[in-house]
């Protein structure tokens, strides 16, 4: 019965969010509400809510001060020379912007954490698809993609859980996977450069000035996002420079700078707690950048409604994970998954925990797969002789799927940050990321690191 449950709550909500029925915090809040009492949930629901809130609270908190921090920087024109560089080598191509936007995604990935990845990425280059009038949609696609392969890293997240679910290593499983890992962003390369000729045959060549400034002031026009929704750009108008643009500091530029290069190395070093650390830096950049008060209240407010929406989806992917867990649905679909895996499937179980899961990991988080269902998994798979690390390499085939699921702030970041629907973003990435993720299975198979 859970089991069931489980499965028709989540089929409910990706319905509902990619037919636009619901927005995703109406559907991530209503619909675990009523399969958790039709559940048996009770007035216990409260509870359930309440620890699932209190599991993402610091998220949100992360999200809230990371959103303010890269405003800042934004505002203040610290990406300016990197959109104009980007801009050089782009020119009037769309193709070539959505390639660089899967290499950026790539490079900027390797700290590990999907969040920056995004804000970065999205700062740097939203404002270019907007001139260009390519589709907001294509840029949360690539980035998606590009940031759920690299994934896989060992300080990524789903390696290391992998390793510490089975005690064994993380570079044993981490190692061997760099054959798939780069066949995996070789097909994320070539998804893009499709992307950006269809984009290239819709829009056109379109001439823009090769010196754009995040931000620059203009006329407002309106672009048709492909398949997305329309999206508003601010194109043209004034010369790009600071006279143009009030909150510029160019001569705090190698502060700010500095400022960044401390906060992502702190970031990669783990000394503090994210939330933390993003709480530290805005005020600090506020401070530096805007020292009266009312400039720094003006500041904050400018990004209030990217702050509201992206908290607002997180708090409410607390009501799914909170339901999802309290009712024991998670666990009901874990037992659930090996009870009916016939015998026959023993010597295969690696590929099948890979195929597993892309779905799995979409569903549920990743600690609630890898130490709930992986290591059942690898019990079983153990008495036909497949080893613990060959599991785990297996195991995180499916991080480019789960990457996209409503459970991973993230990629609520991401969407939120672009203007583009959930439902629109997960259309055109769900089986491209399933693509890459099968093909790094494969390719982990072809080389021996994962038994077949």
């Amino acid at each position: 019965m859970l089991v069931a449950l489980g499965l028709l709550m989540v089929a409910t909500f990706m319905f509902l969010i990619i037919t636009k029925r619901a927005t995703p915090v109406v559907a991530l809040i209503l619909v675990p509400v009523a399969f958790g009492l039709f559940a048996g949930a009770g007035l216990g629901i409260s509870d359930m809510i309440t620890d699932g809130i209190k599991d993402l609270a610091p998220t949100a908190a992360m999200l809230f001060f990371a959103i303010i921090f890269f405003g800042i920087m934004i505002d203040v024109g610290l990406f300016d020379p990197v959109v104009r560089a980007v801009v050089r080598l782009v020119r009037d191509d769309p193709a070539r912007l959505v390639v660089g936007t899967a290499v950026l995604a790539m490079v900027v990935s390797l700290d590990g954490d999907g969040s920056t990845t995004f804000i970065i990425v999205t700062s740097a280059l939203l404002p270019l698809y907007l001139k260009l009038g390519v589709s907001p949609v294509v840029l949360t696609v690539v980035a998606g993609l590009a940031n759920g392969t690299m994934n896989i890293v060992p300080w990524g997240g789903p390696t290391a859980r992998a390793a510490s679910a089975l005690k064994i290593s993380p570079s044993d499983v981490f190692v061997p996977m760099l054959p798939s890992l780069a066949v995996g962003l070789i097909i994320v390369l070539l998804f893009a450069y499709h992307l950006g000729v269809m984009e290239r045959r819709r829009i056109g060549r379109i001439v823009i000035r090769e010196r754009v400034l995040v931000g620059a002031g203009g006329d407002t026009v309106t672009t048709t996002g492909g398949d997305g929704p329309e999206t508003t750009a601010i194109t043209g108008g004034g010369d790009g420079s600071d006279a143009d643009r009030p909150d510029a500091r160019p001569r705090l530029f190698w502060v700010n700078a500095a400022l960044t290069v401390v906060l992502l190395g702190l970031l990669g070093a783990d000394i503090l707690a994210i939330p933390v650390l993003f709480m530290i830096f805005a005020g600090l950049a506020l401070v530096i950048n805007f020292p009266k008060v009312s400039e720094q209240q003006a500041a904050i407010t400018r990004h209030a409604s990217s702050i509201v929406s992206v908290v607002a989806m997180v708090l409410a992917a607390a009501v799914l994970t909170g339901v999802f867990a309290g009712t024991g649905m998670v666990e009901a679909i874990a037992g659930w998954l090996t009870h009916i895996l016939p015998s026959s499937m023993g010597p295969h179980l690696a590929v099948v925990t890979g195929l597993l899961s892309i779905p799995l990991t979409f569903l549920m988080s990743n600690d609630a797969f890898y130490f709930g269902v992986l290591p059942v998994l690898s019990e079983t798979a153990s008495q036909y002789g497949i080893e613990p690390a060959e599991m785990a390499r297996a195991s995180i085939t499916g991080q480019t799927v789960h990457m996209q699921s409503p459970l991973v702030p993230a990629i609520l970041l991401l969407v939120a940050l672009a203007g583009v629907g959930l439902g629109d973003h997960h259309r055109k990435v769900l089986w491209r990321a399933a693509v890459v993720s099968v093909a790094m299975l494969v390719v982990g198979g072809l080389v021996g690191v994962i038994p077949v």
